[in-house]
């Protein structure tokens, strides 16, 4: 195993993930993606529209620091540290390949189908992407934090609204992709 190029196994990455936690939790902090977009837009002056956003941001600092990381690491990861193929069962692929067009499933990271810059000139996957963007800013508002927030600490918090919420992606993520996915993309 490579320990650069390949996905690291569960039993390196989750113990990572438990002692990041732990770090966390040792030194007070909170952590969620989601936060740091309150964080952004308290700073850009929200709180003059809505009292949600009026707080000190700056006790919040460190979180944008950990969504900077996170995206140059993901930009270094994708553009020297990987191929950006992803490795899915051929029965899936052959399944998005045959069923709706995806003919790259399994051969990239972003299959062109969905994501190429072309895409962008069609109505209808603007109305999507803009509806998504929606629900998903709206639904990381209304449960009070995104998946990560949640799943990683709100559960290492042993918090039952984060439980809650946690059970609530999965059951969405499968409506989505067992009844929305093939409707919309039929």
């Amino acid at each position: 195993m490579n320990l650069i190029y390949d996905p690291w196994p569960w039993y390196i990455a989750g113990p990572l993930i438990a002692l990041t936690m732990f770090l966390l939790l040792f030194v007070g902090r909170k952590f969620g993606m989601s936060s740091s977009l309150r964080t952004m837009c308290s700073i850009g002056g929200a709180g003059k529209i809505s009292d949600f956003f009026k707080y000190d941001w700056r006790a919040e600092r460190w979180n944008l620091i950990v969504i900077l990381g996170a995206v140059i690491g993901g930009f270094i990861a994708s553009r020297y540290l990987s191929d950006n193929t992803v490795k899915i069962n051929p029965e899936v692929a052959q399944q998005l390949s045959e069923d709706y067009g995806i003919a790259s499933a399994g051969q990239a990271y972003l299959p062109p189908e969905l994501f190429a810059t072309q895409q962008l000139t069609d109505p209808f996957v603007l109305v999507l992407l803009i509806l998504g963007g929606f629900m998903v800013g709206f639904g990381a508002r209304y449960a009070g934090g995104c998946t990560s927030g949640h799943a990683i600490s709100g559960l290492s918090n042993l918090q039952l609204p984060s439980l809650i919420a946690v059970i609530g992606f999965f059951i969405g993520g499968l409506v989505m992709i067992h009844l929305l996915f093939p409707l919309i993309f039929s």
